[in-house]
């Protein structure tokens, strides 16, 4: 690489913190911090929740999908975008009524206080491991960089550094710093998408597209395989996209809190159906650099290729065919698409520490000053810990997208079939609530690593999209049949609840939602 290119990495660097920061503004209140004071325009929650969701592995990891088989992973966001819509007209309304700062005060002023905690230290730990992979998969072609300068550097290095930029304009500009650096980090990284489309464009010969038809390369969608093992069969794509999509986007903070931070309810739900559409696309672009990344090496293994891991791939061209200034600009991308994840990381994890934990514990009303403190502390602490957890991926034989998505598959089921028991089932109580969530969580681990399906002489592990829509209906049955020994009769809402279908679980322990529960979360 060029010493231009390491100029335009450093610089970027540098530059991100300080923008955030003057784009933020000051953080007066609470609701500043974790929600934006709730007026942030849905274009750019829009460009948030996709630059937030894309992260580093779509950058990395989905050309390598495409290079290694086809277009099939797009039927994906066929139901990432069914699942949206769900979310946007069925949850996001919820919130918005309840004036809520984190998904799982929904889920306590259901249920009651106990599941509010357990699904928040839930969201802790998966959001802890899949963004783990996330930052683990920026550090990939980082290492490569610093290797051409002859800097042998540990990944947990690299990843303490990161962390140490993102975490800046983090802790001095909550959620619109946020917000707002993840629409300059998505342009970033999607222009450098175009400029590889444009490089290969110019060095493939004539007649590439009908060479990758031929060749089966741009097959969108697969109806020929078998639909419990293969992750890209067009059942298990969409239908399990689509529950992925309603349990990623509807129940956790990640997500529901930047769509918290529209100005209303119809804002919301805009931002959250047309980042399905963005997404679609952004995924079709990084697609395409796949498949003509495989028409150029002329469908070569990476290993062929002299590289360590399959995801090697596409940080490898870059750094290797781009011109000097481009491939630093590149590589600044794909830090931006990490650092945007984890930005968004590190504020929801201390806004549900903070609003659903802490409040909840402390049992006495905080002043909104200290609600303030208490979530940059916080976001200090996260950022510690993230580090620590990041740095324990070291390695995986397979695509590390599809790595990252499996993580969340073990508990977002449980987490949306929490959601959908308080919703469907009237008179299920905060003990059948908690049951069934803690039997969903073993289940779908006892199925990710215990079930086998045989198939043409192999057993094969059961398809990571399956996972989620078997967490739900784990939850719902087994949180229905409990439910059966109460009296038929539903419990009146709670004075002030005006969702007649949220009552209180009738155990007369629902938490009373003190003046500390809603402090700041009005402007």
């Amino acid at each position: 690489m060029h010493t231009l290119d390491l100029a335009v990495i450093v610089g970027y660097l540098l530059l991100m913190p300080v923008l955030g920061v003057l784009l933020a503004g000051r953080q007066r209140s609470s609701s500043d911090y974790f929600v934006g004071g709730r007026n942030l325009p849905w274009w750019a929650v829009c460009f948030s929740v996709v630059a937030t969701e894309t992260s580093a592995l779509t950058v990395i990891s989905v050309p390598t999908v495409a290079y290694l088989g086809s277009f099939t992973y797009l039927q994906l966001a066929i139901g990432y975008l069914i699942g949206r819509i769900v979310v946007a007209f069925v949850l996001l309304p919820r919130y918005f009524r309840g004036n809520l700062v984190s998904a799982y005060a929904f889920l306590g002023k259901r249920f009651g206080g106990g599941l509010q905690g357990a699904t928040s230290v839930t969201f802790l730990v998966t959001r802890l491991l899949a963004d783990g992979v996330r930052l683990f998969a920026t550090a990939i072609p980082v290492k490569i960089l610093l290797a051409t300068f002859g800097v042998e550097a540990e990944f947990w290095q690299i990843i303490l550094g990161l962390s140490l930029f993102t975490v800046v304009y983090t802790y001095l500009g909550g959620i619109r710093a946020v917000i707002w650096v993840d629409l300059v980090q998505m342009a970033l990284y999607t222009a450098g998408g175009f400029v590889a489309v444009a490089l290969l464009a110019g060095r493939l010969p004539d007649g590439w597209f009908s060479g990758l038809v031929e060749a089966g390369k741009l097959q969108f969608l697969d109806f020929g395989s078998h639909v419990l093992t293969n992750q890209y069969a067009f059942v298990t794509a969409v239908l399990g996209g689509a529950v992925f999509a309603m349990a990623s986007h509807g129940a956790d903070q990640l997500m529901v809190q930047r769509l918290l931070a529209c100005r209303d309810v119809r804002d919301s739900q805009r931002a959250l159906i047309v980042s399905g559409v963005v997404v679609f696309f952004q995924f079709a672009l990084f697609l395409l650099v796949g498949a003509m990344m495989w028409m150029f090496y002329r469908g070569a293994a990476p290993a062929e290729l002299g590289m360590a891991t399959n995801d090697d791939l596409f940080p490898t061209f870059v750094i290797t065919e781009f011109p000097p200034g481009l491939s630093g600009l590149f590589v600044a991308g794909i830090l931006a698409a990490a650092m945007s994840t984890l930005s968004s990381s590190l504020n929801s994890l201390s806004t549900s520490t903070v609003s659903d934990l802490y409040q909840r514990f402390s049992r006495r009303p905080l002043a909104d000053s200290v609600i303030l403190r208490h979530g940059r502390i916080w976001t200090l602490v996260w950022a510690l810990v993230f580090v620590v957890f990041a740095s324990l991926f070291t390695g995986t034989d397979n695509p590390v997208v599809e790595m990252g998505l499996s993580i969340a598959s073990y508990t977002y089921g449980a987490l949306l079939g929490a959601f959908l028991l308080g919703l469907l089932v009237k008179r299920a109580r905060q003990g059948d609530a908690l049951v069934a969530f803690g039997c969903t969580v073993v289940g779908v681990l006892l199925i990710a690593f215990g079930v086998k399906i045989p198939v043409g002489g192999e057993d094969l592990a059961l398809a990571f999209p399956w996972y989620t829509p078997l967490g739900v209906l784990i939850t719902l049955v087994v949180g229905g049949l409990l439910s059966l020994r109460h009296r038929d009769d539903v419990p009146a809402p709670a004075s002030g609840d005006d969702d007649p279908v949220s009552p209180d679980g009738g155990t007369g322990t629902r938490p009373r939602v003190s003046d500390a529960d809603t402090a700041g979360t009005s402007s």
